[in-house]
């Protein structure tokens, strides 16, 4: 269904994944006229777009899910702990057709550049497709996980066979029987895809750079009884959700791991490792993320747990993750990842040991050898956080682009907004939780406030806001501050930006909890949106 549509907006919302959504279902409700531009040809965002073998959400999906509308809540009904990639693109779907959502997103369009023009105060937005619409308000729902990058390694254009990202996987699915695979990287899309993998092709390579730590999603079918006991007391829940420290309620904890003798830290470990909950063991105690020889215990065990599994001493060895601490890099949920190295077709190359060289034009080769592929596979991740912002021409006040303003890393005030870049929001962007908690939790919270913004703006008769350049600031030290109390700095992560050369490195994400974030972005909205100036 099509629509014709203004080209001067209120707002105009950039990507059409969850965030993008709800944005738009709100701002209609207040009456503003909306538009999502959508670079893919439909709906879901990174759920669209990540569509490899075993692509599945590590929140459980009773979590993993819109809590703005109970009757959504009792009428959609999930069939597994945690959700496949197919059941989540079912339930976006499900949740844009039932909002009358398409005729107000515009699919098969990349937004190219956005100038603000300081007179008028609002935004001209260009397109791929030439298209241009001016917005008083800008919303960038483009989300965290959503610029894939490539290896940085010579010689991909020189290979003869195929080539797949998990990040970019054809549509139509791949299959990969009877071949000779290279999979390249082992961050969570390489851990979900392996074992997958590892069933079709006739030889299987991993080539690893950075052991991961991973632990069994003990994934299986929702039972009736659960279902229905959520439904029930679905308010609860959410509550729950939005004061906790990372999106998923837990049972706190008020002990240090080294208070605790080994025997009663190793069942509180067993019992989160039996769990499958990606938090549970990273909660089991106080200090886990801010105390190395605490972290270290987390660590042991799950090693513990690796060599217990891999029958090869030397393959366990090289799986086992030695030089970060255990959560300052995403941890993975798996199904059956380190089992897969037991089997007879499949080999892991440690690159530690010796450094991919190039890809030549028949595989991959190594500082010890050369390896022969019938298809390789990139499981590299993502310029994450930043890198979909900065592939937009993003011009501020003065001609200012945003990549000029970041270029020692992202700066802005809550993760919302960006001093001199006015009447522009993103949503879970960099310093606020976003990828350290359930990304639905984060989604829903930013999307509410700037939603209440817009209608206060509207109901003031004020046409700018922008934070100033103080607030910004202490906000930005209060992120590097928090950040600095734990041990994420420590590891080479794309938290931190690691993963891509030449980005600044900078912790973009703000550890201080979930529940405490969201209060302090309601105290300063209840301030009269303290830090920000407003023009009427």
């Amino acid at each position: 269904m099509s629509k014709s549509h203004s080209n001067r907006l209120d707002a105009a919302i950039v990507g059409a994944g969850l965030a993008g959504l709800y944005q738009l279902y709100t701002l209609r409700g207040l009456g503003l006229s909306a538009r999502v531009f959508e670079a893919g040809a439909d709906v879901g965002g990174t759920w669209y777009w990540n569509r490899y073998p075993g692509a599945r959400c590590d929140v459980e999906s009773l979590s993993y899910s819109y809590s703005f509308s109970p009757e959504l809540e009792q009428e959609w009904t999930w069939t597994e702990k945690y959700p496949t990639q197919p059941e989540i693109l079912s339930y976006i779907n499900h949740v844009a057709d039932r909002f009358d959502l398409r005729p107000d997103i515009t699919f098969n369009t990349r937004v190219t550049s956005m100038v603000y023009d300081e007179t008028a105060k609002q935004w001209q937005v260009v397109t791929d497709t030439g298209e241009s619409v001016t917005a008083r308000f800008v919303i960038m729902a483009t989300g965290c996980l959503s610029m894939s990058k490539a290896p940085e390694v010579p010689g991909i254009e020189n290979f003869r066979g195929t080539i797949h990202h998990t990040g970019q996987w054809p549509h139509e699915g791949v299959d990969f029987t009877g071949k000779r695979l290279g999979v390249i990287g082992t961050g969570s899309s390489g851990i979900q895809s392996i074992p997958i993998l590892a069933e079709q092709a006739r030889e299987l390579t991993v080539f690893q750079r950075t052991p991961n730590f991973s632990m069994p999603a003990g994934n299986r079918p929702l039972e009736d009884s659960e279902i229905a006991d959520m439904k029930a007391d679905y308010r609860t829940w959410r509550k729950a959700q939005r004061e906790s420290a990372f999106g998923v309620p837990t049972q706190e904890t008020t002990q240090s791991a080294l208070e605790v003798s080994e025997a009663e830290r190793n069942a509180a470990y067993q019992a989160g490792w039996d769990k499958g909950n990606l938090v549970a063991i990273l909660g089991s105690y106080t200090d886990t993320l801010t105390d190395k020889a605490a972290n270290d215990t987390a660590a042991e065990f799950i090693r513990s747990k690796i060599r217990e599994t891999v029958a090869d001493p030397e393959t366990a060895e090289a799986l086992s993750p030695r030089s970060f601490p255990f959560g300052t890099k995403r941890p993975c949920l798996d199904t059956g990842y380190y089992e897969t190295f037991n089997k007879e077709h499949v080999r892991l190359v440690d690159l530690r040991e010796t450094p991919l060289v190039d890809i030549t034009e028949r595989g991959v080769r190594t500082s010890e050898r050369d390896y022969e592929f019938d298809s390789l596979v990139f499981a590299t991740g993502f310029d994450a956080m930043t890198g979909a912002l900065n592939a937009i021409d993003i011009r501020g006040k003065g001609g200012v682009t945003l990549t000029e303003k970041w270029s020692e890393g992202p700066r802005s005030y809550l993760g919302i907004a960006i001093a001199g870049f006015p009447n522009l929001f993103t949503i879970t962007g960099p310093s606020s939780p976003s990828v350290l908690s359930n990304m639905m939790v984060s989604i829903e919270q930013h999307v509410d406030w700037i939603t209440d913004c817009l209608s206060h703006l509207r109901e003031r008769g004020i046409v700018e806001i922008e934070p100033t350049d103080e607030a910004e600031q202490t906000w930005v030290e209060h992120v590097e501050e928090i950040g600095n109390a734990t041990l994420y700095p420590t590891a080479d992560s794309w938290y931190m930006g690691s993963n891509v050369p030449g980005k600044p490195r900078v912790f973009m994400a703000y550890i201080g909890g979930v529940g405490t974030y969201r209060q302090m972005c309601d105290e300063i909205a209840a301030k009269d949106y303290d830090g920000f100036s407003l023009t009427a």
